[in-house]
């Protein structure tokens, strides 16, 4: 008859299991981190092209993102800056969420509960007005990649 495991040894387990996902994504931004160092999306034709831009010569909010993230990586905090300020303003967000996540997730044993619905309606907003903004030609200068 097999026994039951300590209470003890079951909490770091469950607690463990609750973090897998947002220590898993951890480990897929760090991969990803390493291929953007590796290889410099400066380089035209390193990662492609922006399918919206190539389509329609327009900016989306996306473009110039993995030129922000090779920046910010390598210290440009500048070059980042001129790349995509959206993305280097939402980086330490991100990164904040990520770690009140994984320590809910650590704490608590069990998985997050989905964001708001309108969180995420917020966050589709500012996307739609900034790809709209960094279309706007007086803006150029200062919003497009």
């Amino acid at each position: 008859m097999a026994t039951a495991a300590p209470p003890e040894t079951l909490a770091p387990r469950a607690r463990l299991r609750a973090a897998r996902t947002p220590l898993l994504v951890a480990g897929g931004a760090a991969v990803a981190a390493l291929g953007l160092v590796l290889v410099d999306p400066h380089e035209p034709g390193s990662w492609g092209a922006c399918p919206l831009y190539a389509l329609t010569g327009l900016y989306c909010a996306g473009c110039g993102g993995l030129r922000a993230t090779h920046d910010l990586l390598v210290g440009d905090v500048a070059g980042a800056w001129a790349m995509n300020p959206l993305w280097v303003l939402l980086v330490p967000v991100l990164v904040g969420l990520w770690a009140r996540w994984t320590a809910r997730a650590l704490r608590s044993g069990r998985r997050a509960a989905a964001p708001r619905a309108w969180v995420a309606l917020a966050a589709a907003a500012v996307v739609v007005l900034y790809s709209l903004a960094r279309n706007v030609p007086a803006w150029a200068g200062v919003l497009a990649p």
